[in-house]
């Protein structure tokens, strides 16, 4: 029966109009008002948005379904329609008894169906070979087109290089080795700034891993490792220091040579120091590339000759006994 035939069409016709419910996109029911749709919209754009999920690209895929979904139902010719023929709306013709008339959107009849009618010839005149085109031409129109995947980063690749405590402070050159994907070493060469802390990371742009599919190559990230000093302690910009001193140079004060990052300077001990006593010397400590210098703290610690003949021992022993005193006096727990 033509009839049944036509019946047949049209549902599956509908079948593919209705695939995408623009309704349950927004999360929404069909008799939503206009502001509950906004309000839907709002929240689940929000929700999908590309900036908030930069590595999710099914949210991608939701950001721009609801997007579609709200360009249809808030507007409300384009809902009506929508309601009536589905997602593939636009693609229905507009002729006489089409369905943009109002009349039967398969019958051309206003909805007669006791109407003989040819589904082939209602859709004479269309480019192609009559309904199979037209049935390709509304699917492939309700189809999203697939996106090409954006270039990504190649990844970051980490190095840990030991450096002297010197270069740490002052800065300068070091070499490092890179393991390549290929299996060749290749050797960089590495600014060292002044100042670096131990622990800190240089950035090599570029010298990371190349990207699978054509986009920009990732960074080296290169975490420096400080060697300890024998003499030297570092605290941020400061610097602290032992610095020997005779039993005789406490006692009575002098003029002594100390070396710092930035050359030896003259240090004067007051008389009568004693060991633990700290010296400032202002900017003498770590320089960086911005702000001012630290300083440098020298330590004084009294050291007395390996050994003493008894003679001057019991010569030393009287003159003390002039100026009893008893150092752990305030040392409490």
């Amino acid at each position: 029966m033509r009839y049944d035939r036509v019946s047949f069409i049209e549902e599956d016709y509908r079948a593919v109009f209705m695939a995408e419910d623009y309704y349950a996109t927004l999360e929404v029911g069909r008799d939503a008002s206009p502001e509950e749709i906004q309000s839907a919209y709002r929240k689940l754009a929000r929700k999908y948005h590309p900036d908030l999920n930069p590595d999710d690209k099914q949210a991608k895929k939701n950001f721009q379904a609801v997007q579609n979904a709200f360009d249809v139902l808030n507007d409300a010719e384009k809902r009506k329609m929508y309601d009536r023929y589905g997602s593939a709306y636009e693609s229905v013709g507009t002729g006489q008894g089409g369905p943009g008339m109002g009349g039967h959107p398969w019958t051309g009849s206003g909805g007669n169906p006791n109407v003989d009618i040819n589904f082939e010839d209602l859709f004479a005149g269309q480019s192609g070979g009559g309904f199979s085109d037209i049935f390709k031409q509304f699917t492939q129109r309700g189809r999203q087109p697939r996106q090409p995947a954006a270039p990504t980063r190649g990844a970051n690749l980490e190095h840990e290089l030991a450096i002297p405590f010197t270069t740490a402070v002052l800065g300068g050159e070091a070499q490092v080795a890179i393991r390549r994907g290929d299996g060749k070493t290749e050797t960089l060469q590495v600014k060292i700034p002044q100042g670096i802390e131990d622990g800190k990371k240089i950035r090599l742009r570029g010298q990371g891993s190349p990207s699978p599919n054509g986009g920009p190559t990732g960074d080296l990230l290169i975490k420096i490792i400080a060697s300890p000093h024998p003499h030297f302690h570092r605290q941020g910009k400061r610097l602290d220091v032992r610095v020997p001193i005779t039993l005789a140079e406490a006692i009575e004060g002098a003029k002594i040579d100390v070396p710092t990052p930035h050359g030896t300077i003259s240090l004067t001990v007051p008389s009568g120091s004693s060991s633990g006593r700290k010296l400032r010397l202002k900017g003498q400590g770590v320089k960086t590339n911005s702000g001012d210098p630290g300083d440098l703290f020298a330590e004084l610690q009294i050291v007395l000759p390996d050994s003493i003949d008894q003679g001057d021992r019991e010569q030393l022993q009287t003159i003390l006994k002039k100026y009893p005193h008893n150092p752990r006096a305030d040392l409490r727990w």
